[in-house]
């Protein structure tokens, strides 16, 4: 009954408002006109037209093999291309090329383009796209905090900064996060005081859309391709955050995915953070979008989540799986280089036998026979005595307890059992969004 009501309340909702893959929303964008051929020619496009493609806030378009999409800033489109340029191939991702236009520069009549990467999103594998952020992130940790971030002013943009909060003292900043319509929601309060100050310094350039923007190549025997990059400055839980929240709202993810990710620093924290972003960016909330963003409000305030109720079909889903405590990937990228975490100790899951003991054999002292009127046999020495008999009660240890962790990481492998057993006592309660 429990596990029935969690799947109903976190029902998959196929359409996503505020979405780069929706155009339900006041902030997404009609249909655009196709890049015109001049575009098409400068980079490098001679030969079909343009077609358009899912997403991309209804402006991304295919022509041979190039997509293109409408440029934002262009000062992010070239420090974007730039960065992923620079990254060296590895097997824990792959990243979207950007294209060159004639001229040599990133962008061209207001477009930018890169290469079609084969694959497919799969919003319902969340612990495996979460996986793929984290590795990105990983690559990206050294980079420093790109100019271009202060310049941008989208809805997004002012969500973000009103999730997190604006800078004390400053009245323009106070009046700006005044403004933002979600202020006057009735959800948006309690999260609002839930929210706690967060230390500095952790934060770094992160992919602040993932799910949805991670594609899947499993058949071709490919790493996961990262695609529609929009840069934030936050620390990578808190990408991982978002990914989470969109995957309750609108994907019919297992609440459980929020015990699995438990152990990311200042989860709860950063999950205040994200389903306030999410709110943050409409500008009126009706029914339905309540009822999609209730409940995980509640499950984030509660902070007491269920253990996953379905992580065994989900993980035989997701080849990618890693089991808690192994080691984290170490990526080469634009970064320094770490020490490596200490290996985990292995679980013992029985007694290990005790190793068979000698038993200590008393030197004797040598004596003169006594004659004696009959002789008696000799009595067996101490170097006789049985080795395999049990050995004094006081001298074995005791079997270990297995150790069954609420927190586990789904296991590696599509077809791994998941190590933590389901609660018997569940919590009811539950965008692809960006200006990339």
């Amino acid at each position: 009954m429990i596990a029935a009501t969690l799947r109903a309340m976190f029902a998959i909702r196929p359409n996503k408002p505020n979405s780069a893959n929706n155009v339900t929303s006041i902030s997404t964008l009609p249909r655009q006109e196709p890049p015109g051929l001049p575009v098409l020619a400068a980079f490098g496009v001679t030969e079909g037209e343009a077609r358009p493609l899912p997403g991309g806030q209804g402006g991304t378009w295919c022509a041979d093999g190039i997509v293109l999409k409408r440029t934002g800033l262009r000062t992010e489109t070239a420090w974007r291309a730039h960065t992923l340029n620079a990254l060296p191939e590895t097997d824990e991702f792959r990243v979207a090329p950007p294209v060159r236009s004639m001229d040599g520069t990133w962008t061209a009549g207001g477009w930018e383009a890169w290469r079609l990467v084969p694959g497919t999103a799969d919003e319902r594998r969340v612990d495996d796209v979460l996986r793929v952020g984290r590795a990105f992130h990983a690559a990206l940790a050294e980079l420093p905090r790109p100019a271009f971030l202060d310049e941008r002013d989208d809805p997004w943009s002012r969500a973000d900064r009103f999730s997190w909060g604006y800078a004390a003292g400053s009245a323009e900043a106070r009046a700006a996060e005044e403004a933002v319509p979600a202020r006057e929601f009735d959800l948006v309060a309690p999260l609002l005081a839930a929210r706690t100050p967060l230390p500095e310094g952790a934060s770094q350039v992160v992919h602040g859309d993932l799910l949805g923007n991670v594609l899947f190549a499993d058949a071709d025997g490919l790493p996961p391709a990262i695609i529609d990059w929009p840069a934030y400055w936050r620390p990578p839980g808190w990408a991982s955050a978002v990914a989470a929240v969109d995957a309750l709202c609108w994907h019919g993810a297992d609440p459980g995915v929020l015990d699995r990710w438990a152990h990311v620093p200042r989860w709860r924290q950063l999950l205040v953070r994200a389903v306030l972003f999410r709110i943050a960016t409409h500008e009126r909330l009706d029914p339905d979008l309540a009822a999609a963003y209730r409940p995980v409000a509640d499950l984030v305030l509660d902070g007491h989540w269920p253990q996953a109720t379905e992580s065994r079909t989900a993980q035989r889903r997701s080849p990618r799986a890693e089991p808690r405590g192994e080691r984290r990937p170490e990526p080469t990228g634009l970064r320094a280089v770490r020490a490596p975490e200490p290996e985990p100790e292995p679980e013992r899951t029985h007694a290990e036998p005790e190793p068979l003991r000698e038993p200590e054999v008393q030197p004797q002292t040598p004596t003169q026979p006594q004659p004696q009127p009959q002789p008696q046999r000799a009595e067996p020495q101490q170097e006789m005595l049985d080795v395999c008999a049990p050995l004094p009660e006081e001298q074995q240890e005791p079997a270990p307890e297995p150790s069954t962790g609420p927190h586990a990481e789904p296991s590696t492998g599509p077809h791994a059992e998941a190590s933590a057993e389901p609660s018997t006592e569940q919590r009811t309660g539950p965008l692809d969004s960006s200006p990339s």
